[in-house]
């Protein structure tokens, strides 16, 4: 029987398998292999300090003993991870999962009220934070004896710690703030759990039990956690490393929160496996990232849009050489043109942009570096089995037409933790297989090739015309005065809802370009319909801690705005 191959294999990176064989092994084995492999060569370098592989090994292995001698965590108990990019951050997550247990990494921007969902739905009673978050985290800390126990300890790590190499980088001073001493019960300083020296049991843990436990960005309710194996973590590991064909000879920027899975995959669990080193920051800063690229001679950075942007936007750049870069890639939301031409003629480098979520621990569909294509989410990688559905029948919908993405792959998450019902209603099954429904619209071109259409609720509904915001941003940007957009809808007394443009101005256009001015542009560029009819001027797009922009928030706004007006069609 001759089966007819997805159209997408004919794209397919040349020399590369169409099935990826995982390793069947806990995770931190690969810093046991790369700790034999490579022992003094460094795996982070950081504000021109170095940790090298033998040494990460090492101290993650302290970390363990202390985890299970002192504090007593089991296997599969959770681990609260509460810092900023830093060797520390790594060395954390690896000493929590050779402990066994399960890392719970959390955005360093959460406030006490935000972390107390985490502590409770997790049952976390350890973690770790650094001394500048330690003000929001300590508050939770729970009474002896209370019953649930709740949580009782608190390694609390200075940046400073690492510190230990004259640079001339721009150190932030919350990095290079020294180390305070500590004063409260179930409080321990990161240095006297490394004084302990303490050995770890053996591992544990197969493939298949739970590792990390990353959560949802909790748009609509309370934050949910993504439960991933080390077989899930280890697939989307190698994935990276083997799509864009990244050796131990590899130098990358790592620069994305580590907490959000696509920094944790790419700037961390990837290099970790191949032996291949990062160059660390704890926060994106355009100078260090461009004298980082030029100083280490890197060769790949995965990035945001944002970045992107902001990098190119640099008066600077012309200082530095970036000529080692071999690959740029990214995600979060799609690279408008005009940006992506500026970064080829820049470093003579597409940009490779992918698809994932956190409950995907990122990887799900990427763009072979080969043949990548604007604006787009790229073909489904190994073993990924990618189909556009309608949104309320779950029928397939055939080539070309928009519905929403659903995934099946090694890499999707077992579920949410303790929430049943949500787990239910995040999967369907097609074919015997069960797939994960994303959320995302999109469509499938006749070359197999993912495009997004936009988030299912975040469609804009003018006058009965859909509108697409993440269309007309890529349209908008266009406009040479424009630095950053969003898009949202505004209530509209005749049409029910129009289109309004958040914009962010290049600095030496401000006071120069008015809201008529980029209404009467967009009405050449885009179909009534479409361009923004409101205009609204802002010094910053509000941006979570990945790095993407806050859309929600915005339309959060408006949407209180609207509220004060008199209801859709009563006389203005």
């Amino acid at each position: 029987m001759n089966e007819r191959l997805p159209p997408h294999f004919a794209h397919w990176p040349p020399g590369l398998p169409r099935h990826l064989t995982v390793p069947q092994t806990h995770l931190f084995y690969n810093a046991e292999v790369s700790a034999k492999r490579f022992a003094d060569k460094p795996f982070v370098i950081f504000y021109d300090t170095p940790l090298s592989f033998a040494e990460f090994q090492r101290d993650a292995e302290r970390l363990a003993g202390w985890l299970q001698r002192v504090a007593q965590v089991r296997p599969g108990d959770r681990v609260l991870l509460d810092m900023h990019n830093s060797p520390q951050w790594l060395l954390a997550y690896y000493g929590i999962l050779r402990a066994d247990a399960v890392v719970v990494p959390v955005n360093p921007m959460n406030r006490t009220d935000e972390l107390r969902h985490y502590v409770a739905d997790t049952g976390a009673s350890v973690a770790f934070v650094a001394q500048d978050l330690l003000a929001q985290l300590q508050p939770l800390l729970a009474p002896p004896g209370s019953e649930p126990p709740g949580l009782q300890r608190i390694v609390v790590a200075a940046y400073s710690d690492w510190l230990r190499a004259p640079t001339s980088l721009a150190v932030p001073a919350f990095v290079s703030a020294p180390r305070v001493s500590l004063a409260g019960q179930g409080l321990t300083s990161w240095q006297e759990v490394m004084d302990t020296d303490l050995e770890p049991g053996p591992m544990c843990a197969g493939p298949d039990d739970l590792a990390v436990m990353p959560y949802t960005s909790g748009t609509t309710g309370q934050p949910k956690g993504c439960m991933h194996t080390h077989r899930n973590v280890m697939c989307t590991a190698a994935t990276s490393a083997q799509w864009l064909g990244r050796t131990q000879d590899a130098v990358a920027l790592s620069v994305l929160p580590l907490f959000h899975v696509t920094g944790m995959v790419g700037g961390m669990n990837s290099l970790l496996l191949i032996g291949a080193t990062q160059v660390l920051l704890p926060r994106w800063d355009r100078d260090a990232a461009a004298e980082c690229i030029a100083r280490y001679r890197v060769t790949t950075w995965q990035t945001t849009t944002t970045m992107v942007i902001d990098f190119l936007a640099n008066p600077r750049l012309g200082e530095f050489d970036l000529s080692s870069l071999a690959s740029i890639r990214g995600g979060g939301a799609a690279m408008p043109p005009a940006v992506s031409e500026k970064l080829k003629l820049t470093t003579g480098l597409d940009f490779i942009e992918g698809y994932g979520m956190t409950e995907t621990m990122a990887g799900g569909a990427v763009n072979p570096p080969h043949r990548p294509k604007p604006q787009c989410l790229g073909i489904p990688t190994f073993d990924v089995d990618a189909r556009v559905v309608d949104p309320s029948t779950l029928c397939e919908l055939p080539q070309g037409e928009s519905g929403e993405i659903v995934l099946n792959g090694p890499q999707l998450m077992l579920g949410y933790w303790r929430q049943p019902e949500a787990t239910r209603d995040a999967f369907i099954e097609l074919d015997g297989k069960r797939f994960l429904r994303t959320g995302d619209l999109g469509h499938v071109d006749s070359d197999g090739y993912l495009f997004m259409t936009d988030r299912i609720k975040r469609m804009i509904n003018a006058a009965g015309f859909k509108v697409w915001p993440a269309e007309v941003e890529a349209l908008m940007y266009r406009h040479p005065a424009i630095e950053e957009v969003c898009i949202i809808g505004a209530r509209d007394a005749r049409r029910g809802e129009t289109v309004k443009a958040i914009v962010v101005l290049r600095p030496d256009q401000r006071g120069r370009v008015t809201g008529q001015d980029i209404i009467d542009w967009a009405h050449a560029q885009m179909a009534a319909y479409k361009r923004p009819r409101l205009v609204e001027f802002v010094d910053a797009l509000p941006k979570s801690g990945s790095g993407k922009v806050m859309w929600r928030e915005l339309h959060d706004l408006q949407a209180a705005r609207d509220q004060q007006l008199p209801p859709t069609g009563a006389p203005q």
